[in-house]
């Protein structure tokens, strides 16, 4: 990725905060198996500072959208909404999802999780229908914790899984993940409101949204 290519993708930036357009497909940092992943490309963000921006947090390989880098923050106080093209639809337009879940295997560094049939982590998703096309459903989702694949496996355990998703039950022949993290809002500074960034829908989910 050249430095045009990822200063293109910064969607807000100051002295604090820098938020990306991760593109779908790529990890945000090196795994055990090695390969091209977004963070060794943080050097052209450093913008004159001595050291690249660090990950606030992360997002899984085939998610796109929001991306924070810079300050860290308490989990609790960054709210985020995704969007997910879903198989199906579910039985309220909107609801609470909190199913528990437990990690069920690593393989190759694939981590993969899913509902605990007791104890477990707990794990809360709000969502929303935003629309409905050909079978599937667009849904807003909102993760009130933050636990790895939660939105795919919590999505699944209702019935929808999300378009393109073969790890935890997508049938559709999509190649690529339908999960965007469309919006991010985060405090960044005290008595002033909270910093809200969007971004753009991939394209390979626009065919859904257009009419």
């Amino acid at each position: 990725m050249t430095p045009e290519e990822i200063e293109s993708r910064l969607l807000y930036r100051d002295a604090l905060m820098l938020v990306l357009n991760k593109p779908a497909g790529i990890p945000v940092h090196k795994g055990t198996g090695g390969g091209d992943n977004l963070e060794q490309h943080f050097t052209h963000l450093q913008f004159g500072l001595p050291r690249p921006p660090a990950l606030a947090h992360r997002l899984d390989r085939d998610t796109s959208g929001c991306l924070v880098l810079g300050k860290l923050f308490e989990k609790n106080q960054i709210k985020k909404t995704y969007w997910a093209i879903v198989e199906g639809a579910p039985q309220k337009p909107e609801g609470i999802i909190d199913f528990p879940l437990e990690k069920k295997s690593q393989h190759k560094a694939r981590w993969q999780m899913q509902v605990a049939e007791t104890g477990g982590m707990q794990t809360i998703t709000h969502y929303k229908v935003m629309g409905e096309k050909n079978g599937k459903t667009w849904l807003a989702m909102m993760p009130q914790t933050g636990r790895t694949h939660q939105l795919r496996v919590h999505a699944a355990a209702i019935g929808c899984p999300i378009v393109g998703d073969k790890i935890y039950g997508s049938k559709e022949p999509e190649k690529m993940l339908h999960l965007h993290a469309q919006e991010i809002s985060v405090p960044l500074y005290p008595k002033k409101d909270a910093i809200t960034v969007s971004a753009p829908v991939p394209e390979h989910m626009r065919w859904f949204m257009s009419s």
